[in-house]
């Protein structure tokens, strides 16, 4: 039986008898095949061990493709329950995948597992490695399966089986005396591991994440094809440490979350100081582009929602609210997670003429969407958020130009916020979605014109695009280099449709708009945590909360330092006067480890003379001038509104 292969470079080869992907790769040279470590066939990732029984396209997986890192780490997580069983017999294997970054294992045993064994399974997890086991994949018998796992004592494998259809193929994967059922692939042999990898840290977890199932033990490794990497990731995590915003929000003293207020925010004074000044910004960078601010109800009606599409698409993430109207008739109101319906309802109370458009409607809009309390993360992940959010209403030929517009305002504010790292991704249509495919055609195509007009390159995100319409999403790099997707433009044909909202044209037809969704950062609270784990809590000038600190060293100059104080108010300055009966330098390292970007240290010298002796954060220079050049200097910083530029990491 003859067998062609097409390799990526159109190449074809030619096998008497079927081969297996090793064979494929031995035939292209002796060096690919001692890196090969799984392949494709026809899009499929399989061992390479296993046959290639039909024509087919192939491409051979090395450490240097794409698909290698999460085979990596999903081979690392059965070298660990492999480890684990070998240290402690008694141990059940359960579900162990690759996720972001590593992987995990859910093993259910008696006892818990202590945090130093995880370096004697990280050992073991390494001893493995060395003796470099060969990895072999079986078929069986799926009745004969389920006996096999439950003789061994593992009920939880014997449960997954029992619960697969029926007929399906029961895959397991062998190495050394190890056994676990799996669908793979997997590498050749666990020395293809690497030594790259880490056990990071214990959790518990329900057994398939369902809290009546009886509670297991969750080991979490991360994974990298090469040592370099793993000492970048562990650097990274360092810094993240802190750099952490949850941390750095209660040292200087900006907000906090409690039980009673799930996923919601309490500003503290100088937290909702540097949230009123966030959104001044923005609100300026809006108006000059003639943008309108309006606000909506955060209570409306489900047939608003049904009639968006939310109500049927979104419903599970949206908090309602029940109403005894009197006379056996209840409402059904949902909080708003989104303010697109609304907006449509403020366009559709006016008869907009073409001479109207492009209407830019924006509002600070407070929405609330439903997020598992597992999932939920300081400032990065809540429940109840304000969104700079903003919709805009054109005509069809104005469209490409708005969302071209709006993309380079997004440019221009995550550059002067210190961001100058940013990725375009156009996230095309989701499974789940309104409209035809003929709408969605010529919406991912308007996105890809808007890319065009901005001279900016993008990567495709199947799939990803909201279920009325694609978007662009911006993502943007810190400085130790996460990602954080932010700003988005996004094209909607689908609501002005399912509202019948139109305007009259020039010719005096009615006509439907187009609508784009537009928001810059996103939820202000997450775009605060990440402005403070940027900066490590040292805010640009203009941000921070309290830009200077007033700090006497003799009581002599309280007075002068009153004066200093309303001097620097005046100048739209905001202060905080220390005139304390503290040492100096105990207010001077209070002050810094507050982040205070401007200490004014004032003694009898200064008071006499009309001067102040300035210290900036982070820096061992300080500088004595007039109180009145003081001012200027200092004003002028503010308004010019400079961040300092960070290195990303790599």
């Amino acid at each position: 039986m003859s067998i062609s292969i097409r390799l990526p470079d159109g190449s074809e080869r030619a096998f008497d008898a079927p081969p297996t992907g090793a064979d494929v790769a031995l035939s292209i040279g002796a060096g690919l095949a001692k890196a090969a470590l799984a392949v494709k066939v026809d899009g499929e990732m399989r061992d390479l061990a296993r046959t290639i029984d039909h024509d087919a396209n192939i491409e051979i997986i090395t450490a240097k493709s794409p698909e290698a890192l999460e085979l990596l780490r999903h081979d690392a997580a059965h070298v660990m329950a492999e480890a684990v069983q070998e240290l402690y017999p008694d141990t059940q294997v359960t579900i162990g995948p690759a996720i972001e970054n590593g992987f995990y294992y859910d093993f259910a045993r008696d006892e818990p597992f202590k945090p130093e064994d995880l370096e004697k399974i990280e050992a073991k997890m390494r001893e493995i490695v060395q003796r470099d086991e060969t990895i072999t994949r079986e078929v069986w018998d799926r009745d004969e399966a389920i006996a096999w796992f439950r003789e061994q004592g593992e009920a939880y494998k014997a449960e997954i089986i029992a619960d697969l259809p029926q007929g399906e193929p029961i895959s397991v994967y062998r190495q050394g005396g190890f056994v676990d059922l799996c669908r793979g692939p997997h590498l050749p042999s666990t020395g293809k591991l690497g030594k790259a990898f880490k056990l990071m840290k214990l959790a518990g977890a329900y057994w398939r994440g369902d809290s009546n199932n009886a509670m297991l033990q969750r080991i979490y490794g991360t994974a990298w094809t090469h040592e370099k990497e793993l000492k970048t990731y562990l650097t990274q995590l360092e810094e993240a440490e802190k750099r952490d915003h949850r941390r750095l929000g209660k040292q200087l003293d900006l907000f906090h979350i409690q039980d009673e207020a799930v996923g919601q925010v309490f500003w503290h004074p100088k937290g909702y100081t540097l949230f009123r000044q966030l959104e001044a910004y923005v609100r300026e960078k809006i108006e000059a582009r003639d943008y309108v601010e309006v606000k909506t109800p955060l209570l409306m009606d489900r047939k608003l929602w049904e009639a968006s599409g939310h109500w049927d698409k979104y419903r599970e993430n949206m908090f309602i609210a029940e109403v005894d109207e009197g006379s056996n008739e209840t409402r059904m109101l949902a909080v708003k997670p989104m303010n697109c319906p609304g907006h449509v309802q403020l366009y559709a109370n006016t008869l907009h003429s073409y001479r109207d458009l492009p209407l830019r409607m924006a509002e600070f809009g407070a929405c609330h969407r439903y997020e598992p309390s597992g999932a939920l993360h300081g400032l990065m992940r809540v429940r109840g958020f304000i969104m700079d959010d903003a919709h805009i209403f054109c005509t069809p030929e104005q469209l490409p130009n708005e969302a071209a517009e709006a993309g380079k305002l997004i440019f221009e504010m995550y550059d002067e916020l210190g961001f100058d790292a940013v990725e375009v991704k156009l996230a095309t249509r989701p499974e789940q979605r309104i409209g035809s495919d003929a709408i969605w055609d010529r919406a991912e195509g308007e996105l890809k014109q808007a890319c065009e007009m901005m001279g900016v390159d993008y990567v495709i995100a199947e799939g990803d695009g909201a279920f009325y319409g694609p978007k662009l999403e911006f993502t943007l790099y810190d400085a130790i280099g996460r990602g954080w997707q932010c700003g988005t433009v996004q094209v909607d044909f689908n609501l002005p449709e399912r509202f019948d909202i139109e305007y009259v044209a020039e010719d005096g037809s009615r006509k439907r708009p187009a609508m784009l969704h537009r928001a810059i950062l996103g939820s202000l609270e997450r775009f605060i945590g990440i402005l403070i784990e940027q900066y490590a809590g040292a805010l640009p000038f203009w941000l921070a909360p309290v830009q200077v600190a007033v700090a006497t060293i003799v009581s002599d100059a309280d007075d002068y330092a009153r004066e200093v104080a309303a001097a620097l108010k005046a100048a739209g300055l905001r202060v905080e006067l220390d005139i304390r009966n503290e040492k100096i330098n105990r207010k001077i390292r209070e002050h810094s480890n507050n982040k205070i970007p401007a200490i004014f240290v004032l003694g009898r010298n200064e008071a006499e003379e009309g001067k102040v002796t300035i210290r900036r954060l982070g820096r061992k220079q300080q500088q004595t001038v007039s109180l009145t050049e003081a001012v200027q200097q200092l004003r002028e910083e503010a308004l010019a509104r400079t961040a300092p530029k960070v290195d990303v990491a790599a």
